[in-house]
């Protein structure tokens, strides 16, 4: 692990870039972009036009770590390039930002209100591949639809067991257990949620450090006793679907909780925006989610 890294994610200061778009949301990022279906023909074209999206963001000047503390990548970015270095190193090397990538394969169907990670059987070989690129964390996303207790506990107990077989690869798990903004019972599943991370948080040693991103909670600072937490470097917030203006403003009423925001992290942005226009955008999004996280 990557001593440098790790400081930087435990006590910098700014926001972690959600860049992981999968193959299943990718087509509904481009369309926010402005790049219809119709535009590519296939899922290579699709990937390369998504690449050349994430490296106009990535090269923006205000894309630095003056305000970005890491940046999580999808498995494609990872293994592309920008100005002649992987992704991961470009971002280290050349702006500072830690690099993080996305390990799960998507949602299942749900089951008991819950949706779990689908199997991933090739997880260690994608993991080794991080540690060659130099990627210092993961991050995997499961679903909460209804507070159910057992299938909460279901999709903690498969979060926790994957995290742990990614710390003993070397890197840091980014546990996100998202609960459905949309959800009629939403504070309920926070409750339970909250719970059953910090039963799992307990049997971790001293040196099984972890990371949450979690959907900004229905009651302000309710996850204070996670951030606290001695195993936990950082909780982040997704921004679940909230505008960029609505997720700017719950996030500002959580003290000590950071940003992970994908949707409205680029929101407004065009592939058509001129440099200026472009830079202009991201720039004004970025320094108000920064903002937003250092309170």
């Amino acid at each position: 692990m990557n001593k440098e890294q790790l400081e930087v994610i435990k006590n910098g200061q700014g926001f972690i870039a959600a860049l992981d778009q999968s193959g299943g949301s990718t087509p509904k990022a481009l369309e926010q972009y402005g790049i219809s279906k119709d535009s590519y023909s296939s899922e290579e074209e699709m990937f390369k036009l998504v690449h050349k999206m994430r490296t106009r963001i990535i090269t923006s000047p205000t894309f630095n770590s003056k305000y970005i503390l890491g940046a999580i990548l999808f498995e494609q970015t990872m293994d592309s390039k920008i100005d002649g270095l992987f992704t991961g190193d470009y971002l280290w090397i050349k702006e500072g930002i830690v690099p993080f990538l996305k390990i799960d394969k998507g949602l299942a169907d749900e089951v008991d209100g819950v949706q779990l990670m689908k199997p991933n059987p090739t997880l260690d070989n994608l993991l080794e591949r991080a540690n060659e690129k130099n990627i210092f964390g993961t991050k995997m996303r499961s679903v909460i639809k209804a507070a159910n207790p057992e299938g909460i506990k279901k999709l903690v107990d498969q979060q926790f067991e994957t995290a742990k077989q990614i710390l003993d690869a070397g890197l840091v798990p980014i546990i996100e257990p998202e609960v459905d903004i949309h959800s009629t019972d939403k504070q309920t599943s926070e409750e339970i949620l909250k719970q059953e991370i910090l039963n799992y948080l307990d049997t971790l040693d001293d040196k099984q450090n972890v990371m949450l991103k979690l959907s900004l909670p229905t009651k302000d600072n309710f996850y204070t006793e996670l951030i606290d937490h001695p195993n936990v470097l950082r909780v982040v917030a997704l921004s679940g679907g909230y505008s960029q203006d609505e997720a700017i403003k719950k996030l500002e009423d959580n003290n000590n909780l950071i940003a992970s925001f994908s949707r409205a992290l680029s929101e407004d942005l065009n592939v058509n925006q001129t440099e200026k226009e472009f830079n202009t955008k991201i720039g004004e999004s970025i320094k108000r989610i920064y903002g937003a996280s250092i309170l």
